[in-house]
């Protein structure tokens, strides 16, 4: 499924309004329930492709930016996997006792009300979402090098590129896998936020389509990339 596609359905099913059983642990963000998405399968879609994720800890307080794998099969709101650096604070978190959220992140920008049909409107941003809330636990060291396998090798089939793991001398990996701490943590609540517009009238949606198709774009990392470059480096980059 294509990020259009994927957007679209989560748009339509914040308006069916599928559900999803209510877990015990409390809610992390406030959700209108115009924006509430609760389709399981869509959630999981969703975790899968934007996988590049914010860890939060409370004690101490912490976000680590990171990759992540997601389990959907670990559980009735799956497990997600993922490593930090073992100097890194947060690690006093994975102790299997205080929550933490896990922030997956999609498409978001800014709506001028120039898109819509229906009058007067204000500008907002729209965004989408998913919040996962469970206890970190940390990894086994058999673990760790099975989820780094893993990671490596979902995206590099997804660039297309060819390097395997596999192949890097124990020596290397063992000098790695020293500084990393890994964590897994089985989701006990799982929250979608999808503010897409989806409760607007239909010729107002078909606006922020329109819109968007032609809205300015982010930078991209490469751009991004080559201005940081250049900066601090005080030339010019390739």
């Amino acid at each position: 499924m294509n990020r259009r596609d994927l957007l679209s359905s989560f748009a339509l099913s914040a308006i069916l309004g599928e559900a999803q059983s209510t877990p015990q642990t409390p809610p992390s963000l406030y959700i209108p329930n115009a924006h509430r998405v609760e389709d399981r399968e869509l959630l999981f879609g969703f975790m899968e492709e934007f996988a590049f994720v914010d860890v939060i800890t409370a004690e101490p307080l912490h976000v680590t930016h990171i990759p992540v794998i997601f389990d959907h099969a670990g559980g009735p709101f799956g497990t997600i996997r993922g490593h930090i650096a073992r100097h890194n604070e947060q690690e006093k978190a994975f102790d299997g006792k205080q929550e933490a959220v896990i922030v997956f992140r999609g498409p978001h920008g800014y709506i001028s009300p120039t898109c819509y049909q229906t009058t007067p409107a204000t500008p907002t941003w729209n965004f989408a979402v998913v919040h996962a809330t469970g206890k970190l636990q940390p990894m086994t060291e058999p673990g760790l090098r099975a989820f780094l396998s893993q990671l490596i090798r979902k995206f590099e089939s997804y660039e297309g590129t060819k390097f395997d793991f596999a192949q890097l001398p124990d020596s290397f990996v063992n000098s790695m896998i020293a500084n990393i701490v890994g964590f897994e943590m089985s989701v006990g609540r799982l929250e979608g936020k999808f503010k897409l517009g989806q409760e607007r009238t239909n010729r107002d949606r078909q606006g922020i389509l329109q819109y968007l198709a032609s809205a300015r774009r982010e930078r991209s990392l490469h751009d991004l990339t080559k201005s940081f470059y250049e900066q601090r480096n005080g030339k010019s980059v390739g």
